[in-house]
């Protein structure tokens, strides 16, 4: 194999081309849905339950997929171990800090937050996987975050929540977007391209769900159902709709458009957020959310637009 000069070069797929754009409005639309039903999912079940439940559904729906889909289910040690690390950092740490999150402060304050995944995808992607970081994805950056704090400002001038509650709900999602983000840039790995997403995600969620119990058992003691309708769908609709057809077009997203600009899906979500919470919650738009939605939306079409550089076409 050898690398022609001159010859015609592969250009990367355009960021607004139907086959990025739709499954990126698809992520973006179902995790700015499951925020509601996290809230509802802060009962009497302690959150640790809450996440083990919700990823035992995910990992056997996940294996199921693998078989109909005839995929190979073996990774050999290397894989399983990656797996391993992958699934407690995005499908236990996350999720347990996110969760418990929300018993300190609002799911919409969590949301926001949340959309500065960006930053650390962005740094850490560069940092280990050598994706640059263009101009124009840093300008669409700013424009994304300055809508960002003026909605994370909203958020907070109209939470209950005391100085207290905030400070270690805003510490425990950050916590949250660390370890999301660690999981993003390993799943990027070019060494990991090789395992098929379906069968590299049911390991994942088979040892961040081995992980969870071990932690719910330490954290809050034997296991605890609550029996309620709404509170069983909901592990099943953050397990089947909000995991198992989500995860898999995110990680495609990760290795195909790099960590950094995969993770601006989450700038949508607290939009997203804020609609639903319109719709069912009876949300009022003022002024400062509706500037910072453009705002975030006017970034996140800017940075987008971004390309990587072409590269030379490998001819044999």
């Amino acid at each position: 194999m050898t690398a022609q000069e001159g010859d015609t070069a592969v250009q990367e797929p355009s960021l607004l081309s139907p086959r990025i754009l739709l499954p990126f409005l698809l992520i973006s639309l179902v995790w700015g849905s499951t925020w509601l039903v996290i809230k509802d999912q802060i009962s009497d079940v302690p959150p640790s339950w809450s996440v083990s439940y919700r990823f035992i559904v995910a990992a056997v729906a996940m294996f199921l997929l693998v078989a109909f889909k005839r995929l190979p289910f073996r990774l050999g040690r290397a894989g399983q171990f990656w797996a391993m690390l992958i699934g407690i950092a995005q499908f236990s740490f996350n999720f347990h800090f996110v969760y418990n999150a929300e018993l300190y402060i609002t799911s919409g304050l969590v949301a926001v937050l949340f959309a500065l995944l960006m930053v650390p995808n962005a740094v850490l992607g560069r940092i280990f996987l050598g994706q640059r970081i263009k101009g124009t994805f840093l300008a669409g950056s700013a424009i994304a975050a300055t809508g960002i704090a003026l909605l994370l400002w909203h958020e907070y001038k109209s939470s209950p929540a005391t100085i207290t509650d905030v400070i270690l709900g805003m510490t425990l999602t950050i916590c949250g977007i660390l370890s999301a983000s660690s999981a993003n840039v390993m799943q990027a790995l070019p060494r990991l391209s090789s395992y098929p997403i379906f069968t590299l995600l049911a390991w994942s969620m088979f040892w961040g769900s081995l992980f969870n119990i071990s932690l719910s058992w330490i954290m809050a003691g034997p296991p605890v159902m609550e029996m309620r309708a709404g509170y069983i769908a909901g592990i099943f609709y953050l397990a089947i709709v909000g995991s198992v057809i989500t995860f898999p077009l995110y990680f495609a997203l990760l290795r195909e458009i790099g960590a950094g600009k995969a993770a601006y899906a989450s700038v949508l979500v607290p939009v997203v957020a804020m609609i639903l919470s319109t719709l069912f919650e009876g949300y009022t738009w003022t002024a400062l959310p509706v500037a910072g939605a453009l705002l975030a939306i006017t970034g996140l079409i800017v940075a987008l637009r971004a390309r990587k550089p072409k590269m030379p076409r490998v001819v044999a």
